[in-house]
C-alpha cells in the first residue's frame, strides 16, 4: 500500500474545499488531513502537526495566500506549499513561486493535475505548467525588462488590481481586512512607483497590462 500524503486545504470557500477533498478520495495515496477557511488559521493548523502538503489559495480573507505562504515559508522552509487559485497564472505565478511556493495551479486545472503537481511537491519536487515554464524563461531572459507594477510589493500589486477592478478604497479596505488610510497609503505608493497622476491612469494602466480579469 502507497504511503500517505497527509494534505492541508486552505481555501474560504467551503464548496472548493469539498471539490477538492472529492477528488483526493479518490486517490490510494493523498488523503485530506486538515481544512482552514483563512490565512490565519492555516498558520494554526501547520503549528499544530506535520504536513506532506499544503494547498492553498492566494484570495483569502484576514491573511492572503502570499502573506501566509511568506510565514509558512519562514517557520517551515521545507513545507511543499502548492498554490491553487482562481488567477490566471500571468497574474501570480512568478510571485508566488519567488515567495517559496514550490508549484501553481489555476483553479481551472484538469484534476489529475492537481493530482500529479500534489504528488511531485510532497516529493521535494518543484511543479509548474508549460505556460508558467515559459514565464520564467521569459523572466530570466528579460530581467531588466520586466513591467513596472513587478517592483510593487505583493500588497503594492494586490491593491492595484483591485483599484483596476474599480473597486473603491473602501471596499478594498473591507476585502483585505485594512483601514482605509493604510489602502490609502498603498494607492499613493502605487501611484508613485508606477509614475501615474491617478487613480483613472492606474485604471487604465491595469487593463492595458491585462490586470483585470
Amino acid at each position: 500500500m502507497a504511503e500517505k500524503i497527509h494534505v492541508l486545504i486552505a481555501d474560504d470557500h467551503a464548496i472548493v474545499r469539498q471539490g477538492l477533498k472529492q477528488i483526493l478520495s479518490e486517490t490510494d495515496d493523498l488523503v485530506v488531513a486538515g481544512e482552514a477557511d483563512d490565512g490565519v488559521e492555516a498558520l494554526q493548523l501547520a503549528r499544530s502537526c506535520q504536513w506532506d502538503a499544503f494547498l492553498l489559495d492566494v484570495s483569502m480573507p484576514n491573511r492572503n495566500g502570499i502573506d501566509t505562504l511568506k510565514q509558512l515559508k519562514k517557520e517551515f522552509p521545507k513545507l511543499p506549499v502548492l498554490i491553487l487559485s482562481m488567477h490566471p497564472e500571468e497574474q501570480y505565478a512568478i510571485r508566488a513561486l519567488k515567495a517559496g511556493a514550490s508549484g501553481y495551479l489555476t483553479k481551472q486545472s484538469a484534476p489529475e493535475q492537481l493530482v500529479t503537481a500534489i504528488r511531485q511537491v510532497a516529493r521535494g519536487k518543484k511543479y509548474v505548467s508549460p505556460t508558467v515554464a515559459m514565464q520564467l524563461a521569459d523572466a530570466i531572459a528579460n530581467d531588466f525588462e520586466q513591467p513596472a507594477h513587478e517592483l510593487l510589493s505583493d500588497r503594492e500589486y494586490e491593491v492595484l488590481k483591485l483599484i483596476a477592478a474599480g473597486k473603491t478604497l473602501t471596499q478594498i479596505a473591507d476585502e483585505l481586512n485594512l483601514a482605509v488610510a493604510t489602502i490609502s497609503t498603498f494607492r499613493a505608493r502605487i501611484l508613485t512607483k508606477l509614475g501615474l497622476a491617478s487613480t483613472a491612469e492606474m485604471i487604465r494602466y491595469g487593463l492595458e497590462q491585462g490586470l483585470v480579469e
